[in-house]
């Protein structure tokens, strides 16, 4: 055999050793990476859940009820309280209330507090 025969067919295998440490790894990491990647919420069920909310929120006005309308949030600069809206700040408030708003952390779980923010942002 040929110097060069020889030397394709290490190559070949340590391309192919390679290439099988790649699939398992895949197969081993990817399902475990995917598990965790988070949720995005269901706006239906959010608005069931906003339900609770609509006491003290319009959800189809940015009129004051008791606490602020909350139609087109995510499309404004600012919250009432100066901060930008983003998915963090809302989640926040509505983890840890204030100004008369209860915390809604241990109220609600985690998932409902997804599917909330679904909704809100379909506002």
């Amino acid at each position: 055999m040929s110097i060069v025969k020889l030397r394709t067919m290490k190559s070949l295998k340590l391309l192919s050793l390679g290439l099988g440490l790649i699939v398992f790894l895949g197969v081993v990491f990817l399902p475990s990476a995917v598990a965790q990647a988070p949720k995005a919420g269901s706006a239906e069920k959010g608005k069931e859940v906003f339900e609770q909310c609509s006491v003290c929120h319009n959800s189809d006005s940015d009129e004051k009820k008791m606490g602020p309308g909350l139609k087109g949030l995510f499309k404004r600069e600012k919250m009432q309280n100066g901060k930008k809206v983003t998915e963090e700040s809302v989640r926040a408030i509505i983890n840890v209330g204030g100004n008369g708003m209860p915390a809604y952390e241990e109220l609600l779980s985690a998932e409902e507090r997804t599917d909330l923010m679904a909704f809100l942002k379909t506002l």
